[in-house]
């Protein structure tokens, strides 16, 4: 992406692709023939996004990695970005001097208008069915360290539930990673609860004229204001099984329509 991307100093803004930016030809990729006809351009390639999510790994283990870690996963869409880097991050502490504790397990978050989809990496490996209340976040108290995921940042959330993670409340005192509107309304219910670090992680921060100030310690790729699809990001549960990202056409909109 030379030429059409910077990548800038900070993690936490990643790599920058311009409003500019064409992305690249389909016909130099190979994806699902369902979706012929329905996508513009690939915005970001497979290989590359998996080779940003392993940097992403280290600079969160250089970061954070003296600590044991929870990972905490907003679904639907975060499933994919989570296990992924879950697993550069284990592959870090299993060739490192020091083992690091990793737990996994998932949450989502609802709203009365909208679901945004965040998970919690935790020991079960399963979502979780329940409502968490506020008795559920207490056992997050003391937890070593927190990492919370988010897949892109375009919905915001007014009232919110958190649903699932049986093992939220063990998050007390860890270190947490998290981003958006929504990822501060998670944010402020874990913090009165007083962890030892909050952080966190974003695979996509869109440009949006709704965009607020909040930015994640920790961003893959910063995209312009496109309706993106694939690696998990779906449009009415069509796209989970593209593996690049890419930007859906007109005909790609209203053909898959509710």
């Amino acid at each position: 992406m030379a030429g059409s991307s910077e990548k800038a100093p900070d993690s936490g803004r990643g790599v920058v692709l311009m409003d500019n930016w064409p992305g690249y030809d389909l016909d130099l990729f190979t994806y699902p023939q369902h979706y012929y006809g329905d996508l513009e351009c690939v915005l970001i390639p497979h290989g590359i996004i998996v080779d940003r999510i392993e940097r992403l790994a280290k600079d969160i283990m250089k970061d954070i990695g003296y600590h044991d870690i929870l990972v905490l996963c907003v679904l639907k869409g975060g499933y994919k970005f989570c296990a992924d880097l879950v697993e550069h991050l284990k592959n870090i502490s299993r060739n490192s001097d020091r083992f690091v504790s990793m737990k996994v397990d998932f949450i989502r978050l609802k709203s009365y208008k909208v679901f945004q989809d965040w998970a919690f990496l935790g020991s079960s490996g399963h979502p979780g069915t329940h409502s968490v209340d506020q008795a559920g976040l207490e056992l997050i108290r003391d937890a070593p360290a927190l990492l919370v995921l988010r897949l892109k940042n375009d919905r915001s959330m007014g009232e919110m539930q958190i649903i699932g993670g049986e093992d939220l409340s063990t998050l007390a005192g860890k270190d947490v990673v998290g981003t958006g509107r929504t990822m501060e309304a998670l944010l402020s219910s874990i913090e009165k609860y007083k962890p030892n670090m909050v952080k966190v992680a974003s695979l996509l921060v869109k440009r949006t004229a709704r965009s607020d100030s909040f930015r994640p310690d920790y961003a893959g790729f910063e995209i312009p204001d496109v309706f993106v699809v694939g690696y998990a990001l779906d449009y009415n549960e069509y796209f989970r099984d593209l593996n690049h990202i890419c930007v859906i056409n007109e005909h790609g909109k209203e053909k898959y329509r509710i």
